[in-house]
């Protein structure tokens, strides 16, 4: 029976088992240590921000970052309704309501729609706390146009970038936009600590402030003294070692999936009815311009051209023990949300029915890549 493909496997080499044993040796065993605060030097600089806080997961960072924003009960977070879970879970820990706006074409937050969304929740008296746009699979949103309505509203923006670390946009790379971004390294990201996060900023005071939170706000006396309910959210010294390696290797990681997106497109060019999802990003090389992170290539399917659906697909390639899966189904489709407000045009609906992200992972070998690209040949054939 042939191997399972995974949808993106982590990617660890000798160097992530080098770094680890270094961490062990050094005594620094427990949370914190040289290799978190390295690790934080080092994300600061890749993503040109003047502060990051390593944290146990890119949740936690959200969480964190939200509660300075002043979100809280009686207020509302506007934010991506086409996102995983984790972005809107993380307003409500803060008693806050996620308020879900639809995308654009690129499946990141329509800027158009959160004008109306942002004059209409003003209209009710609502108490914004902040927008989170969220940069969907790699891609970064048009963050120029959402701060540009968010200094109107006079409303902070604070970036999900949890899924593009390495893009870049509009001379920028993920993560510097907002007054704070929070990345993702949970194991199936772009790079991993197996698992882990971090809170990207400028403002000193809100990072030493994401410190103490994360660190069970510890008042700096010999005894545990409390005056603030903290969290046990700080990002350990052996998983930063991981972390280092990642960030070392993440160049090269990220070109090996941008070769993945290029065969993708090649493939899917002469197939009726299957487009890429978001544009054509990684057809040519980047050469240093903007680019998404290529952390997963997708595909948009329209059954009445194509002859098949999305999911017809993925059932064809979970029978060849190869893993595909549906976009994010929306966040105001969800049972758990059905309350909360959103502002919708169709676009995040039409993107889970008819989106399916294909295996996309740096470990994937050659042969892996032929034994999937036969696959989804030999179905096309079929249903044509």
């Amino acid at each position: 029976m042939s191997e399972r493909i995974h949808l993106s496997s982590p990617d660890v080499t000798q160097l992530e088992e080098d770094a680890l044993v270094r961490a062990l040796r050094s005594g620094w065993v427990a949370p914190l240590g040289p290799e978190v605060d390295a690790f934080e030097a080092e994300l600061a600089a890749y993503t040109g921000r003047s502060f990051a806080v390593a944290l146990s997961s890119g949740s936690a960072a959200l969480h964190l970052g939200l509660l300075q924003l002043g979100a809280g009960p009686d207020t509302v977070v506007l934010t991506s309704t086409m996102t995983f879970a984790a972005t809107a879970n993380a307003v409500t820990y803060t008693g806050a309501t996620p308020v879900f706006v639809d995308s654009d074409e690129s499946g990141n937050l329509d800027p158009q729609l959160l004008r109306d969304a942002l004059a209409d929740q003003v209209r009710r008296g609502a108490k914004i706390a902040a927008i989170v746009p969220v940069d969907l699979i790699g891609k970064v949103a048009d963050h120029a146009a959402i701060r540009d309505l968010a200094r109107r509203y006079d409303v902070p923006v604070f970036v999900d970038a949890a899924e593009s670390l390495g893009a870049r946009r509009d001379g920028k790379p993920a993560g510097q936009d907002g007054i704070a971004a929070v990345v993702s390294f949970n194991g199936n990201k772009i790079m991993t600590t197996s698992g882990g996060g971090a809170l990207l900023c400028d403002d000193p005071d809100m990072a030493a402030r994401t410190r103490y939170l994360a660190t069970q706000a510890r008042q700096p006396v010999v005894h545990y003294e409390h005056v603030d309910v903290g969290y046990n959210y700080r990002m350990s010294n052996l998983l930063a070692a991981v972390g280092r390696a990642q960030l070392q290797r993440l160049p090269a990681m990220l070109e090996r999936r941008r070769g993945w997106r290029r065969r993708y497109l090649e493939l899917f060019a002469g197939v009726p009815g299957v487009t890429p999802f978001g544009g054509e990003d990684g057809r040519d090389a980047p050469a240093g311009g903007d680019h998404d992170n290529f952390w997963l290539t997708s595909v948009l399917v329209a059954p009445d051209v194509a002859g098949f659906s999305a999911e017809d697909l993925r059932a064809h390639l979970a029978a060849a023990d190869i893993e595909a899966r549906p976009l994010w189904k929306p966040m105001h489709l969800q049972p758990v949300f059905a309350g909360c407000p959103s502002y919708t045009n169709g676009a995040s609906e039409r993107f889970f029915r008819t989106g399916l992200s294909l295996p996309s992972g740096s470990v994937l070998t050659d042969e892996q890549f032929d034994r999937i690209t036969g696959a989804i040949c030999d179905f096309v054939k079929v249903s044509a």
